[in-house]
């Protein structure tokens, strides 16, 4: 089974763990069956290096080197580099890189500034290990998050690049809205509406909805191909009981006036018969509540249990995707 996964972030990662099992429990190669489009939109030029925290955080995890105590990083890593160029005032003094992590983003640098594509470097970084699937980055252009803010900085700006008001901030200072800046003239890496359009489910991952599935959906392209797709297009909420899995969502949602829970969240992505993206959707447990409104609103919707403890349970939330696609 073809199974394309729309993912960002940790949630994202953790989720692909599951949807790997889950193949894996059925027999098959999931490193034939299993495609990510991840987020690019966190990514960033550093110190001169290109930086991309959701590829590198979901192939850690994938490859089983990921620290899983920091949730981000490789594990065991060290900080030397990093130090020597925040004390030439180089690098941001929030935002750490490990040793690792710099090399990682130097090979990409080299590549990328030979011409390769993000794809083809992706899949480069990743071919020491054995990842299980295939990671395709959304674009391999400069689309990135930027957050309006409601109020100046202290030093007078209005605008940041979301690492610096996810990171430094910690998303405390209030966001009017996201743009993905780049995005209208950026093109889908290669591979991607193929990934879409041959797939026998595609899943959206229980990742933050704005800043990691949102920037995917404004590639264009992207958004038409799951319109159009023959495949199933099935979402688990990243929202249980009204408060988010991991990460700040929340304040997210809050910036583009949407409430924390399972049922709003659906309802922003919409159901594909009115021209939205869904044929399906999961809720947790706690919000059984709100699946009678969903039906109702085209949204075919089950309530099952949603937290990613390890593989083993969040492959069994990927087989209840499945179901509720077929």
């Amino acid at each position: 089974m073809k199974i394309t996964v729309l993912a960002g972030g940790v949630g994202g990662a953790r989720f692909l763990l599951g949807v790997r099992q889950w193949l894996r429990d059925r027999g098959e190669d999931p490193a034939a069956q299993l495609t990510a489009v991840v987020n690019t939109a966190d990514d960033l030029w550093l110190a001169g290096l290109r930086i991309t925290p959701d590829l590198d955080t979901i192939s850690y995890a994938l490859a089983g080197v990921n620290d899983t105590t920091r949730g981000w990083g490789r594990a065991g890593d060290s900080e030397v580099v990093n130090g020597e160029l925040a004390a030439w005032g180089v690098a941001w003094p929030w935002f750490t890189l490990g040793d690792l992590d710099i090399a990682a983003s130097v090979a990409r640098t080299a590549w990328l500034r030979d011409g390769v594509p993000l794809a083809e470097v992706v899949a480069r970084l990743g071919a020491r290990w054995e990842l299980g699937a295939r990671l395709l980055p959304a674009t391999g252009d400069e689309a990135e998050t930027i957050v309006h803010l409601a109020e100046p900085t202290d030093d007078g700006r209005v605008e940041l690049h979301f690492q610096e008001w996810w990171v430094r901030y910690r998303s405390a200072l209030a966001a009017t809205s996201f743009e993905v800046r780049g995005a209208a003239a950026a093109r889908p890496s290669e591979g991607v509406l193929t990934a879409i359009a041959e797939a026998d489910v595609v899943l959206l991952a229980p990742s933050n909805p704005v800043v990691s599935i949102g920037p995917i959906l404004q590639i264009p392209g992207i958004r038409d191909a799951l319109r159009t797709t023959s495949a199933r297009v099935v979402g688990l909420s990243p929202i249980i009981a009204g408060s988010v899995v991991r990460g700040m969502a929340d304040a997210c949602l809050t910036a583009i006036g949407v409430e924390t829970s399972a049922d709003a969240v659906a309802r922003l992505h919409g159901a594909r018969r009115d021209g939205g993206l869904l044929d399906g959707w999961l809720v947790d447990t706690t919000d059984a509540g709100v699946v009678a409104g969903l039906e109702a609103d085209g949204i075919p919707t089950r309530a099952v249990p949603l937290w990613m403890t390890d593989p083993a349970t969040t492959a069994q939330m990927v087989a209840e995707a499945v179901a509720l696609a077929s």
